[in-house]
Protein backbone atom coordinates (compact mmCIF):
# COMPACT_ATOMS: atom_id res chain seq x y z
CA UNK A 1 0.00 0.00 0.00
CA UNK A 2 1.30 3.55 -0.90
CA UNK A 3 2.26 5.45 2.36
CA UNK A 4 2.37 2.66 4.44
CA UNK A 5 4.09 3.17 6.41
CA UNK A 6 3.79 7.07 6.36
CA UNK A 7 6.95 8.72 8.23
CA UNK A 8 7.24 12.75 8.79
CA UNK A 9 10.93 14.10 9.18
CA UNK A 10 11.03 17.84 10.39
CA UNK A 11 14.11 18.12 8.18
CA UNK A 12 16.17 16.62 5.49
CA UNK A 13 18.60 17.49 2.58
CA UNK A 14 16.26 15.87 0.42
CA UNK A 15 13.39 13.53 0.57
CA UNK A 16 14.31 11.65 -2.15
CA UNK A 17 18.21 11.12 -1.06
CA UNK A 18 17.03 10.39 2.02
CA UNK A 19 15.01 7.85 0.87
CA UNK A 20 17.39 6.34 -1.64
CA UNK A 21 20.16 6.28 1.40
CA UNK A 22 17.25 3.73 3.12
CA UNK A 23 16.38 1.84 0.15
CA UNK A 24 19.95 0.92 0.15
CA UNK A 25 19.98 -0.39 3.58
CA UNK A 26 17.80 -2.62 2.41
CA UNK A 27 14.97 -2.70 5.10
CA UNK A 28 12.36 -0.81 3.31
CA UNK A 29 8.71 -1.71 2.46
CA UNK A 30 7.39 -1.11 -0.85
CA UNK A 31 5.07 1.79 -0.65
CA UNK A 32 7.03 3.73 2.21
CA UNK A 33 6.93 7.46 1.99
CA UNK A 34 8.68 9.80 3.54
CA UNK A 35 7.17 13.28 4.06
CA UNK A 36 9.57 16.35 4.86
CA UNK A 37 8.49 19.67 6.78
CA UNK A 38 11.63 21.15 5.55
CA UNK A 39 14.08 20.23 2.86
CA UNK A 40 17.64 22.06 2.32
CA UNK A 41 18.52 20.85 -0.77
CA UNK A 42 15.39 19.50 -2.77
CA UNK A 43 15.87 18.23 -6.32
CA UNK A 44 13.55 19.45 -9.40
CA UNK A 45 14.35 17.39 -12.72
CA UNK A 46 17.36 18.28 -14.90
CA UNK A 47 19.36 19.16 -11.85
CA UNK A 48 17.26 22.08 -11.23
CA UNK A 49 16.74 22.83 -7.33
CA UNK A 50 12.70 22.80 -5.88
CA UNK A 51 13.04 25.25 -2.96
CA UNK A 52 10.00 24.97 -0.16
CA UNK A 53 9.28 27.24 3.01
CA UNK A 54 9.33 25.19 5.78
CA UNK A 55 6.20 23.27 6.40
CA UNK A 56 3.97 25.44 3.74
CA UNK A 57 4.30 22.89 0.77
CA UNK A 58 4.06 19.02 0.29
CA UNK A 59 7.56 17.61 0.12
CA UNK A 60 6.85 13.56 -0.47
CA UNK A 61 8.83 10.72 -1.52
CA UNK A 62 7.84 7.34 -1.72
CA UNK A 63 9.95 4.01 -2.64
CA UNK A 64 7.88 2.50 -5.50
CA UNK A 65 8.21 -1.08 -6.34
CA UNK A 66 7.98 -1.62 -10.10
CA UNK A 67 6.97 -5.34 -9.59
CA UNK A 68 5.96 -6.85 -13.18
CA UNK A 69 6.37 -3.31 -14.93
CA UNK A 70 9.38 -3.75 -17.35
CA UNK A 71 11.99 -1.02 -17.43
CA UNK A 72 10.89 -0.50 -21.29
CA UNK A 73 7.63 0.48 -19.75
CA UNK A 74 8.98 2.91 -17.35
CA UNK A 75 6.83 5.94 -18.86
CA UNK A 76 3.92 4.15 -17.87
CA UNK A 77 4.79 4.44 -14.66
CA UNK A 78 5.17 8.31 -14.65
CA UNK A 79 1.69 8.74 -16.48
CA UNK A 80 0.32 6.44 -13.85
CA UNK A 81 2.35 8.98 -11.15
CA UNK A 82 0.98 12.05 -12.66
CA UNK A 83 -2.98 10.64 -13.02
CA UNK A 84 -2.71 9.73 -9.43
CA UNK A 85 -1.42 13.64 -8.84
CA UNK A 86 -4.35 15.11 -11.05
CA UNK A 87 -7.00 13.29 -9.62
CA UNK A 88 -5.93 14.50 -6.40
CA UNK A 89 -5.43 17.74 -7.07
CA UNK A 90 -7.98 18.67 -9.01
CA UNK A 91 -10.50 18.13 -6.29
CA UNK A 92 -9.30 20.76 -4.42
CA UNK A 93 -8.48 23.00 -7.38
CA UNK A 94 -11.43 22.15 -9.86
CA UNK A 95 -11.53 21.28 -13.62
CA UNK A 96 -9.11 23.52 -14.51
CA UNK A 97 -6.11 21.08 -13.35
CA UNK A 98 -3.61 19.83 -16.09
CA UNK A 99 -0.79 17.65 -16.62
CA UNK A 100 2.47 19.46 -18.40
CA UNK A 101 3.99 16.85 -20.49
CA UNK A 102 5.83 14.62 -19.37
CA UNK A 103 4.38 14.55 -15.33
CA UNK A 104 4.51 18.57 -13.91
CA UNK A 105 1.51 19.23 -12.35
CA UNK A 106 -0.81 22.66 -13.67
CA UNK A 107 -3.30 24.84 -12.76
CA UNK A 108 -4.24 27.16 -16.09
CA UNK A 109 -0.95 27.82 -17.34
CA UNK A 110 0.44 28.21 -14.22
CA UNK A 111 2.97 25.29 -11.87
CA UNK A 112 1.32 23.97 -8.97
CA UNK A 113 3.72 20.91 -8.40
CA UNK A 114 6.64 18.50 -9.94
CA UNK A 115 7.13 14.81 -9.99
CA UNK A 116 11.04 13.37 -9.67
CA UNK A 117 11.73 9.45 -10.40
CA UNK A 118 15.23 8.27 -9.62
CA UNK A 119 15.61 4.48 -10.76
CA UNK A 120 17.25 1.55 -8.58
CA UNK A 121 18.43 -0.49 -10.60
CA UNK A 122 20.10 -4.09 -9.77
CA UNK A 123 21.59 -5.52 -12.78
CA UNK A 124 19.14 -5.63 -14.95
CA UNK A 125 16.47 -5.67 -12.55
CA UNK A 126 14.21 -2.59 -11.97
CA UNK A 127 14.03 -2.69 -7.79
CA UNK A 128 12.84 0.60 -7.01
CA UNK A 129 11.39 3.96 -8.69
CA UNK A 130 12.17 6.65 -6.18
CA UNK A 131 9.44 8.80 -6.68
CA UNK A 132 9.66 12.43 -5.45
CA UNK A 133 6.73 14.46 -5.24
CA UNK A 134 6.45 18.49 -4.68
CA UNK A 135 3.27 20.37 -4.62
CA UNK A 136 2.57 24.13 -3.18
CA UNK A 137 -0.21 23.96 -1.08
CA UNK A 138 0.29 26.44 1.22
CA UNK A 139 2.73 28.90 -0.05
CA UNK A 140 1.77 32.54 -0.76
CA UNK A 141 4.89 34.22 -2.31
CA UNK A 142 7.46 32.91 -4.49
CA UNK A 143 10.52 33.75 -5.72
CA UNK A 144 11.08 36.32 -8.10
CA UNK A 145 12.71 34.20 -10.63
CA UNK A 146 9.99 31.55 -11.08
CA UNK A 147 7.97 32.23 -14.08
CA UNK A 148 4.66 30.63 -13.59
CA UNK A 149 3.99 29.34 -9.82
CA UNK A 150 1.04 28.69 -8.17
CA UNK A 151 0.02 27.17 -5.35
CA UNK A 152 -3.43 25.96 -3.95
CA UNK A 153 -3.76 28.16 -1.57
CA UNK A 154 -3.19 30.74 -4.17
CA UNK A 155 -6.43 28.98 -6.18
CA UNK A 156 -8.74 28.53 -3.29
CA UNK A 157 -7.88 31.33 -0.82
CA UNK A 158 -8.18 28.50 2.07
CA UNK A 159 -4.99 26.88 3.85
CA UNK A 160 -4.48 23.19 4.50
CA UNK A 161 -2.77 20.65 6.39
CA UNK A 162 -0.06 19.48 4.43
CA UNK A 163 0.97 16.66 5.92
CA UNK A 164 -3.23 14.76 5.52
CA UNK A 165 -3.11 16.37 2.23
CA UNK A 166 -0.37 13.96 1.50
CA UNK A 167 -1.79 10.78 2.86
CA UNK A 168 -4.96 11.65 0.66
CA UNK A 169 -2.34 11.81 -2.13
CA UNK A 170 -0.93 8.54 -1.53
CA UNK A 171 -4.64 7.30 -1.83
CA UNK A 172 -5.30 8.67 -4.84
CA UNK A 173 -1.58 6.98 -6.18
CA UNK A 174 -2.40 3.71 -5.07
CA UNK A 175 -5.41 3.81 -7.10
CA UNK A 176 -3.81 4.61 -10.38
CA UNK A 177 -0.76 2.88 -9.67
CA UNK A 178 -3.02 -0.46 -9.75
CA UNK A 179 -4.21 -0.07 -12.91
CA UNK A 180 -0.50 -0.70 -14.17
CA UNK A 181 -0.73 -3.92 -16.11
CA UNK A 182 -0.83 -4.19 -20.03
CA UNK A 183 -4.54 -4.82 -20.37
CA UNK A 184 -4.72 -1.31 -19.14
CA UNK A 185 -1.73 0.77 -20.49
CA UNK A 186 -4.01 1.69 -23.47
CA UNK A 187 -6.29 3.47 -21.18
CA UNK A 188 -3.82 4.96 -18.94
CA UNK A 189 -2.50 6.80 -21.44
CA UNK A 190 -5.47 8.42 -23.21
CA UNK A 191 -6.43 9.38 -20.08
CA UNK A 192 -3.42 11.12 -19.47
CA UNK A 193 -3.29 12.45 -22.88
CA UNK A 194 -6.73 14.00 -22.19
CA UNK A 195 -5.62 16.36 -19.59
CA UNK A 196 -2.74 17.14 -20.86
CA UNK A 197 -1.95 20.77 -21.31
CA UNK A 198 -1.75 22.62 -25.03
CA UNK A 199 -2.87 18.99 -26.34
CA UNK A 200 -4.67 19.48 -29.57
CA UNK A 201 -3.83 23.37 -29.61
CA UNK A 202 -1.72 25.86 -30.77
CA UNK A 203 1.36 27.14 -28.22
CA UNK A 204 4.91 28.66 -28.11
CA UNK A 205 7.96 26.65 -27.83
CA UNK A 206 11.95 26.34 -27.44
CA UNK A 207 13.92 23.58 -29.09
CA UNK A 208 17.72 23.64 -30.57
CA UNK A 209 17.88 27.27 -29.32
CA UNK A 210 14.69 28.30 -31.17
CA UNK A 211 11.49 29.27 -30.26
CA UNK A 212 8.39 28.24 -32.39
CA UNK A 213 4.78 27.71 -32.35
CA UNK A 214 3.76 24.00 -32.62
CA UNK A 215 0.74 21.99 -31.81
CA UNK A 216 0.59 18.73 -29.58
CA UNK A 217 -0.86 15.94 -31.34
CA UNK A 218 0.44 12.55 -29.60
CA UNK A 219 2.51 11.66 -26.68
CA UNK A 220 4.14 8.15 -27.68
CA UNK A 221 4.08 4.89 -25.46
CA UNK A 222 7.74 5.58 -24.92
CA UNK A 223 6.83 8.99 -23.82
CA UNK A 224 8.02 11.22 -26.88
CA UNK A 225 6.50 14.10 -27.39
CA UNK A 226 4.63 14.84 -31.33
CA UNK A 227 4.82 18.06 -31.79
CA UNK A 228 3.06 20.04 -35.43
CA UNK A 229 5.22 22.69 -36.74
CA UNK A 230 4.44 23.93 -39.88
CA UNK A 231 3.21 20.66 -40.92
CA UNK A 232 5.59 19.03 -40.42
CA UNK A 233 5.91 16.30 -37.10
CA UNK A 234 8.31 16.37 -34.77
CA UNK A 235 9.31 14.33 -31.76
CA UNK A 236 11.04 15.03 -28.40
CA UNK A 237 12.60 12.85 -26.03
CA UNK A 238 12.55 14.30 -21.79
CA UNK A 239 14.62 17.83 -21.59
CA UNK A 240 15.12 18.48 -25.51
CA UNK A 241 11.85 20.67 -25.61
CA UNK A 242 10.65 23.87 -23.56
CA UNK A 243 7.08 25.09 -22.70
CA UNK A 244 7.34 28.47 -22.60
CA UNK A 245 4.88 30.54 -20.62
CA UNK A 246 4.52 34.40 -20.40
CA UNK A 247 4.57 35.71 -16.99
Amino acid sequence: MIGQPFYILDKVDSTNNYAMEQVNTGTVTPGSAWFAMEQTAGKGQRGKQWLSPPGENIILTIALQPGTLPLSRQFMLSVAVALGAYDWFSKYAGDETAIKWSNDLYWRDRKAGGILIENVLRGNTWQYAITGLGININQAVFPEHLTNPVSLRQITGKTFDTVQLARELCTALQERLQMLHPAQYTTLLETYKSKLIRMEKPGLYRANGEYFEGIIRDVLPDGKLCVEKEGEMLQFGFGEIEFIFTK
